[in-house]
């Protein structure tokens, strides 16, 4: 009964400012396919900068996405699994990085993992790394942007996994190391692929952060929403390009989570 009322008929009172703020929001991605050279789009894919911007932000967005994993999955189940106090505390300070001007996570990553940054100078004392203003920096800073929509994914996959398995698993003398691969892992797995799957569309976005902390070169760490950035100023044809790119990534990663988030609300 409540989903049939859910779906009744809206108020006409409601139509048009919903009709108003569909429009908005899809108004701009119109008028962006508008101006879209269509004909000359595949010579512009496979010109140097296009191709090179895009080559170097597939590669940090994959592997911000893997440094996400790595330390975003052991980072959920502690949160959604392990008793700590203030477990409240630390689940808003990992949500952070969400509501924070990315601007700010730049600065913030520049103070601590510059040369003169808190671990940055032991960095580069001791081992002469040095992550600023590199492609190793593009990577950090995108990881550190991104990793809060895999750790809220994967968190709330293992909050609603029945924990009886597991417990079962275990009582027939299967390792912690077992039960979690064989079957916390395949239990949150829907979880975890949308997780990873919106933290690389984050990664691969990622502009105020990147730009802030790795910079602006080049062939280094000019990802796409940097190269559209300049592009708008020298070759508006090109920004274009680019920004289609970037939006059929984001449509596309929304239609593949669509069985995960649209069809599981209706």
């Amino acid at each position: 009964m409540s989903r049939v009322r859910g779906r009744a008929r809206p108020p006409v009172v409601l139509v048009l400012p919903a009709a108003l703020g569909l429009a908005f929001l899809l108004v701009p991605f119109v008028g962006l396919l508008v101006r879209t050279p269509w004909a000359e789009l595949p010579r512009r894919l496979v010109s140097p900068e296009v191709g090179e911007a895009l080559r170097l932000s597939l590669v940090c967005a994959s592997l911000a996405t893997v440094v996400c994993l790595l330390l975003g999955v052991p980072l959920a189940w502690v949160l959604a699994r392990a008793d700590l106090p203030g477990r409240g505390f630390l689940r808003a300070l990992v949500t952070v990085p969400l509501v924070l001007p990315p601007v700010v996570g730049g600065v913030a990553l520049l103070f601590v993992l510059g040369r003169r940054g808190l671990v940055g100078e032991h960095l580069d004392a001791w081992f002469g790394v040095s992550l600023p203003f590199t492609t190793a920096g593009v990577v950090v800073a995108e990881a550190f942007v991104a990793m809060p929509f895999l750790v809220i994914s994967v968190e709330g996959a293992l909050r609603a996994a029945d924990p009886r398995y597991e417990e079962a698993a275990a009582t027939l003398g299967a390792s912690r190391l077992v039960v979690f691969r064989r079957v916390t892992l395949p239990s949150i797995l829907p979880g975890l692929v949308a997780g990873t799957v919106l933290c690389w569309a984050r990664a691969l976005g990622e502009f105020g952060a990147t730009i802030t902390f790795a910079g602006n070169f080049p062939g280094e760490t000019t990802t796409m929403p940097l190269a559209v950035y300049l592009a708008l100023e020298t070759d508006p044809d090109a920004a274009i390009v680019l920004s289609v790119v970037l939006l059929l990534v984001s449509v596309a990663v929304l239609v593949g989570l669509r069985d995960r988030w649209v069809r599981g609300a209706a």
